[in-house]
C-alpha cells in the first residue's frame, strides 16, 4: 500500500547533514551517468546501478496491445476507445502527454487506424510522439476539440464508445455535447481488461523494480537511528534508489503514528524502542514496485514481536489462498480468518486489518483488479498484487509487511522474499 495512491514518489527533502544531495527528481533508467555518479555520494558510494540488460517496452509491444484491445472491443460490443492523458494513454501508445486543458486524446476503434485529436500549436510534437498510426486531426485555440473526435469516430462508423476510466469530465461531457447520438459506455472491459494481464516483459520490468526496493532497504534500514525524522530519511532512501539506478524512495512513520495505515500529519522524532513502518518503490522503464517493512529501532517488546509475527502469518495465508482459479475475495478471506482466531476483528474491526488485503500492480501503484470482499474476479497467469494484511491496534502501533506477487501457469510467486522476521526486515 503506497502511502502516495499513483506515483510512489515520496517526499524527498534535502538530508540535512546526511552529507549528500538529495534531489526530489529521482533518475531513471535512462537518466545521465554524472547525476547517477552524484547520487553514489556518502554512505551510497559502492552501490552500482541495477538497471542493465532490462528490456523496454517497444512499439510492437504496443501494437499488440491495441490489437488484444480491438478483440476485448468486438466482445464487447465497444465501437472505439477513447484514451485521456494519462496511464493508459502510455500503455497502447507510448505517448506520454501533459494532462492540461487543452484535450489531446488518442481513439482506438475496433476497425480503422488509431486516430488523434490535439491541439494544433502542438501537432508537431505529436506526430514526434506518434509510432502507431498516422491520423492527426489538430484543433485550433478558438475550435472544439470535441467535434473533431466526433468526427473521427463517424468516419470509422463508431456509434457506441468506451470512456476509460479516468477520462476526465468534460472530455467526456464535451463529446457527448458534440455529438448526442453517440452512446458512451463504460471502456474498463476493454482498459483493465488488457492491463490486469502482465506479459512477460512487463512482469520482467517489474521484477527489476522490487529487487531494486529491496536493495534500497537493505542499505537505508541501517541508517534509522534515535532522532531522525522522516523527512531525511526518505532523502536518503531517494538517493539510494538513485545510485541503483531508479527513481523512488520510502516513507517512514514511527510509533504510535503506525497505527494510521498511511502514517499522521503530526511529526515527531523517532524514539529508541519505536516501531517503523516504511513503505516505498520505484519505476523501472513505467513499472512498479511496493514493499513494506517494519522493524524496531532498538530491541522488540514481547508485544511487538507477538504482533509482527501474526501479521507474517497473515500475509502467508493470503499467499496459501492466491490459487488459479480462486476469487480475489478468497485472498482477502485467508489473513481475517488468522487474525480472527486471534482474537483480532473480526472484518474492518479494530484492533485487526482495516483495509484490503491487496491491490492490483503494474504502471500504476495501485492497479485493477483488488484482493478485497466481494471481488468475484477469478486468479489468471499475469495478474499482479500487493500482499499486505496489515494489523493495526489502535493507540498502540501498526504493522504492515508488504511484497508483491504475480500468478504464474503453476500458481502464485513472490517478486521478493518476505521478511523473516522484525528483526531480519530483508534476506
Amino acid at each position: 500500500m503506497s502511502i502516495d495512491r499513483r506515483t510512489f514518489l515520496y517526499s524527498s527533502a534535502i538530508a540535512a547533514g546526511a552529507g549528500l544531495t538529495a534531489n526530489a527528481a529521482a533518475l531513471s533508467p535512462t537518466s545521465d551517468v554524472a547525476d547517477q555518479a552524484t547520487a553514489r555520494e556518502g554512505p551510497f558510494s559502492h552501490l552500482e546501478p541495477m538497471t542493465a540488460g532490462i528490456t523496454r517496452i517497444d512499439v510492437e509491444d504496443r501494437k499488440a496491445r491495441v490489437e488484444k484491445a480491438r478483440r476485448l472491443m468486438v466482445e464487447n460490443k465497444i465501437d472505439a476507445v477513447i484514451l485521456d492523458s494519462g496511464t493508459s494513454l502510455v500503455y497502447f501508445t507510448g505517448i506520454s502527454w501533459w494532462a492540461s486543458e487543452r484535450t489531446f486524446v488518442a481513439i482506438l476503434p475496433a476497425r480503422g487506424e488509431v486516430a488523434y485529436v490535439c491541439p494544433k500549436f502542438e501537432e508537431g510534437r505529436a506526430r514526434e510522439l506518434i509510432t502507431i498510426g498516422s491520423d492527426v486531426r489538430a484543433w485550433e485555440e478558438h475550435e472544439s476539440p470535441f467535434r473533431l473526435i466526433a468526427q473521427v469516430l463517424k468516419d470509422r462508423g463508431a456509434s457506441r464508445i468506451g470512456i476509460e476510466e479516468y477520462a476526465r469530465f468534460f472530455v467526456f461531457d464535451g463529446l457527448r455535447q458534440a455529438s448526442p447520438a453517440l452512446q458512451v459506455v463504460s471502456a474498463s472491459p476493454v482498459t483493465i481488461g488488457c492491463r490486469v494481464i502482465k506479459t512477460p516483459k512487463e512482469i520482467a520490468l517489474m521484477q527489476r523494480a522490487m529487487d531494486i526496493t529491496i536493495e534500497a532497504y537493505r542499505v537505508v534500514i541501517p541508517l534509522l537511528k534515535p532522532g531522525m525524522t522522516s523527512e531525511p530519511f526518505s532523502a536518503l532512501a531517494s538517493a539510494a534508489h538513485r545510485a541503483l539506478g531508479a527513481e523512488g524512495s520510502i516513507g517512514a512513520t514511527f510509533g504510535e503514528a503506525t497505527a494510521s495505515p498511511h502514517g499522521s500529519v503530526k511529526r515527531r522524532p523517532i524514539r529508541e524502542g519505536d516501531i517503523v513502518l516504511m513503505d516505498g518503490g520505484c519505476n523501472v522503464d513505467g513499472y512498479r514496485s511496493d514493499i513494506s517493512r517494519t522493524v524496531v529501532v532498538g530491541t522488540p517488546t514481547t508485544r511487538q514481536r507477538e504482533i509482527w509475527d501474526l501479521v507474517k502469518r497473515g500475509q502467508a495465508a493470503a499467499f496459501a489462498a492466491a490459487k488459479l482459479g480462486a476469487a480475489c475475495e478468497d485472498v482477502d478471506a485467508a489473513p481475517r480468518k488468522v487474525y480472527a482466531d486471534f482474537g483480532f476483528g473480526p472484518d474492518y474491526k479494530l484492533p485487526g486489518l482495516p483495509h484490503r488485503t491487496g491491490h492490483g500492480i503494474g504502471m500504476d501503484g495501485h492497479e485493477w483488479t483488488n484482493l478485497v470482499r466481494g471481488n468475484k474476479t477469478k486468479l489468471a497467469p499475469g495478474m499482479c498484487f500487493s500482499n499486505e494484511p496489515m494489523v493495526v491496534v489502535p493507540g498502540e502501533f501498526g504493522v504492515r509487511i508488504e511484497d508483491c506477487i504475480y500468478m504464474t501457469e503453476q500458481g502464485a510467486k513472490w517478486f521478493t522474499t518476505p521478511s523473516p522476521a522484525i528483526d531480519k526486515p530483508v534476506v
